[in-house]
């Protein structure tokens, strides 16, 4: 059954839950608010309303988080990047209304706009510990929201009236990691706690091990070196001619095979598999949209399929689902609305059974399988 939510305003983010407690919320980001709602088989039901008060760029739920399909015990929690390169993390509970509690702001944080952020890998308790966001100042980093140490931030974000005042929660620290151009996504790995997955606008992407200390490298080792650089070679080569669309890049990693990582750039998708390295090449590459890629999205729970999407409203808002065991054949095509239309965002939801897909266009949230039981 097909499900639509309207948001109040234009929708510029969503994320779904992939917790083993929480795979029915969808966190949904607004011109100045975040909703979060929970999708059954009939209908889509919002738990709960943050207001920001920015743009939301970005959003990344907590392994904290427990659906209250789940129980009695639930718990929302989850952070937001603004436009305005603030940091918020969201909250609420049976017994706690909204929370709202910034962070990030001012000289303490990005100076461009959060892309993409997520939080640390694996399943320990450092896993609703570390955040980490990417932008286009060229950072990476890593915040510790419960450090030992409170050090204030001179020009956080306003807390909105949505947080009681003054907030006695020690404000998060952060751990920079710079690269040589923008970054556009960030992903983690259930399998590994240690390594981000993080690519550039320019057709690289970098395993990057955050924990390891750059003192117990080698002597002359760099900084901040990744243990592992892919590259996409024709936006590589379009980057190095001066062409490249900036934010054109997008990559996810599957979640069952650590070694195989997708993404898009330009008008083409690629699939590597770093146990078979190749220079750092594809091991296959294929044309997608003409008009130009945006987004790449694996299954969570049926792993084979991966979604790609464009923002071209030249053919309406269109998404393709591959089957990577017939990567080259043609893809199941899904027209959601005609032109002009686009996909702004999307992700397959974490429920069992048939896959079901969350896509963004204007101010509607349509969910949708991709299949029907047989």
């Amino acid at each position: 059954m097909d499900l639509e939510f309207t948001h109040p305003t234009e929708i510029y983010s969503l994320r779904p839950c992939r917790n083993t407690d929480a795979p029915d919320l969808l966190a949904i980001g607004g011109e100045h608010s975040v909703e979060i709602i929970q999708v059954s088989d009939t209908a889509c039901h919002r738990l709960a309303s943050f207001h920001i008060g920015s743009r939301i760029t970005a959003l990344a739920w907590s392994s904290r988080t427990i659906s209250p399909s789940s129980g009695d015990s639930w718990v929302i929690e989850l952070v937001a990047a603004g436009a305005d390169f603030g940091l918020h993390i969201l909250t609420k509970s049976p017994t706690a209304a909204e929370h709202v509690f910034p962070f990030g702001g001012g000289l303490s944080g990005h100076h461009g706009k959060v892309n993409d952020l997520v939080f640390c890998g694996g399943w320990e308790e450092d896993s609703a510990r570390y955040v980490a966001t990417v932008s286009d100042d060229k950072m990476l980093m890593v915040w510790d929201l419960y450090p030992v140490v409170d050090i204030p931030s001179p020009n956080m974000s306003p807390d909105l009236g949505m947080s009681p005042s003054p907030s006695s929660r020690p404000q998060p620290t952060a751990y920079v990691i710079p690269f040589p151009h923008p970054l556009t996504t960030i992903r983690n790995h259930p399998a590994t706690s240690k390594e981000f997955l993080v690519s550039d606008c320019h057709g690289s992407i970098f395993l990057t091990d955050w924990r390891s200390d750059p003192e117990d490298g080698d002597e002359g080792a760099l900084r901040h070196s990744s243990l592992v650089e892919l590259v996409e070679p024709s936006a590589l080569a379009t980057a190095c001619m001066g062409g490249t669309k900036q934010w054109s890049a997008s990559v996810d990693w599957r979640a069952d095979a650590i070694d195989i990582i997708g993404g898009v750039f330009g008008n083409k998708f690629a699939l590597w598999d770093i146990s078979k390295l190749r220079g750092g090449t594809p091991l296959v590459t294929s044309n997608s949209f003409p008009e130009g890629v945006q987004l790449f999205r694996w299954c969570h729970t049926h792993p084979e399929y991966f979604g790609i999407s464009t923002q071209s409203p030249s053919k309406g808002a269109v998404l393709h689902v591959h089957n990577c065991n017939y990567v080259h054949a043609a893809p199941t095509s899904f027209t959601l609305r005609p032109k002009p239309h686009f996909v702004r965002d999307f992700d397959f939801l974490a429920l069992e059974g048939i896959p079901r897909i969350a896509a963004a266009i204007g101010r509607i949230v349509m969910v949708f399988p991709i299949g029907v039981d047989t």
